[in-house]
């Protein structure tokens, strides 16, 4: 298949995942660097690039992106980003940001950050391991997590990166066994046992937190993380994966004011092609970090890293111009989207969420509570983070009962063989069981910023039309397969 240039160059310079099939030009998540004419409500897994992003890089760097492989072109090019991801989310002055190939590259961020601190490792805390990305198991532990990285092919799954201190893992379960979420208050208390319990055995704590699960979760809340700060001052550090992006201005500052690092990509609700991340660094937190370890010079390159981290010369001093590229659309996605007064934004996220409500109605299927049931009044009150991702539970209807017995493995099926009719949504998860304990079937409907820029130009009238249009296709092309499987 014939692809531009520069759709070409953002296929590099990553792992496995953005490598485009020969006969179909998709990568392994069905979607491309390029435009197309499909139906897409997946921007919970992975878009294609819009066509007004690639107008813009094909604008701002034409033919020259070859030149960004030099390491002065590269540096210079991710320093004027940094100044638009620090515009775009108006940062206040000192806070660093490090770019990386995907978000599951992010979580090494966080482990160099803390590197060191107590003598017998880190004992890395997740939140939600099964509403996180799969390899981030993997990277959270120190490990590789594929045959490649953005730099070399010789690595493979598990294997551990070299230089990073002894790490042992932990996770808190974000739903119990009926997939209802945990509230606040319960996920607090269990992690602050685990950090007691941390400290004692000689190592630092190292907490994730979520903004914008897999399903849209945020947990816990900020007087839970103030209260366990409060207790543990310096003896812990805490995460928050927003690698989803489906969080606003206020909520990073509130994070980043409480010396939190905050991990965000640009290939989920921000609309940029597959993969990229970078990491927001507190306030002084890089001149505190101890220097790269050794295995950092086989995933990320000098640009990429900022400037005060001790260590850095020990990396490769070239450029990464598929990266660069893909960062680049996504900051252009999220400036237009940034531009939009909040009211305007709410309108469009408010009628998505109703017309998505009816296409449930239609399907016979429950939305899956984007946060616990104490604190169902949030979504209301936090339409980013928590109204733009619908999760579908195929399994039960509005009420709770039984529709029908389909297993997570039936909803992989199913997600595939829509993609035959040219719609695309977010990727089955496991949030919902079924009464003989196997996961149940969901699919995921989620907006994304350029659908949001693109909708708020129609009038109500023709915004609800659209919407019930595109959630009428969703149903032509699911139902059939849901009465079949």
């Amino acid at each position: 298949m014939n692809i531009s240039e520069l759709a070409r160059w953002m296929t590099c310079g990553g792992d496995a995942r953005i490598v485009l099939d020969a006969v179909s030009g998709l990568n392994r998540y069905h979607s491309a660097p390029y435009s197309r004419d499909v139906l897409a409500f997946a921007s919970s897994t992975a878009n294609d690039l819009s066509a007004d992003a690639m107008a813009f890089l094909e604008s701002e760097v034409g033919d020259a992106a070859e030149g960004l492989g030099s390491g002065p072109a590269y540096s210079a090019y991710l320093d004027m980003l940094r100044g638009r991801i620090a515009s775009a989310y108006r940062l206040p002055e000192g806070i660093d940001i490090f770019f990386a190939p995907s978000g599951t590259d992010l979580e090494y961020v966080a482990l160099l950050a803390v590197a060191q601190r107590k003598g017998n490792g880190i004992a890395n805390l997740l939140l939600g391991a099964d509403e996180v990305g799969s390899g981030c198991i993997h990277s959270a532990a120190g490990r590789y997590f594929a045959n490649e990285t953005a730099l070399v092919g010789n690595v493979r799954p598990g294997q551990d990166v070299e230089g990073l201190p002894p790490i042992i893992m932990g996770d808190f379960p974000v739903r119990n066994q009926e997939g209802e979420a945990f509230d606040s208050a319960t996920l607090a208390s269990q992690m602050e046992s685990a950090i007691a319990n941390a400290l004692g055995d000689g190592c630092f704590p190292l907490v994730h937190v979520v903004h914008g699960s897999k399903t849209g979760l945020v947990l816990p809340h900020l007087d839970d993380i103030d209260r366990l700060q409060n207790r543990f001052g310096s003896d812990v550090a805490f995460v928050v994966d927003a690698c989803q992006a489906r969080i606003t201005t206020r909520a990073i500052h509130d994070y980043l004011a409480r010396g939190i690092i905050v991990f965000l990509t640009g290939s989920k609700f921000m609309g940029g092609p597959p993969f990229s991340g970078f990491a927001l660094l507190p306030q002084g937190l890089v001149a505190q970090a101890a220097p790269l370890a050794q295995g950092m010079a086989t995933i990320f390159r000098r640009a990429e890293i900022p400037a005060r981290w001790a260590g850095r010369d020990l990396l490769d001093d070239d450029g990464n111009c598929g990266l660069a590229l893909r960062l680049s659309a996504s900051l252009f996605e999220l400036d237009r989207f940034q531009s939009l007064a909040f009211d305007r934004v709410k309108r469009v996220v408010t009628a998505f969420n109703a017309s998505a409500s009816r296409l449930a109605e239609t399907l016979a299927a429950r939305k899956v509570a984007a946060a616990p049931a104490e604190d169902a009044d949030e979504e209301a009150g936090h339409p980013i983070e928590m109204q733009t991702l619908v999760t579908l539970d195929l399994c039960h209807d509005g009420q709770g009962a039984v529709s029908r017995m389909l297993d997570f493995d039936a909803a992989v099926a199913i997600h595939k063989a829509m993609i035959a009719d040219g719609v695309r949504l977010g990727q089955p998860v496991r949030c919902v069981k079924l009464a003989d304990g196997r996961w149940g079937a969901t699919l995921r409907v989620g907006l994304s910023m350029p659908q949001v820029v693109m909708l708020d130009q129609q009038d109500d009238a023709a915004l609800e039309s659209w919407l019930d249009a595109a959630m009428g296709r969703i149903a032509a092309s699911l139902l059939p397969r849901l009465a079949s499987a």
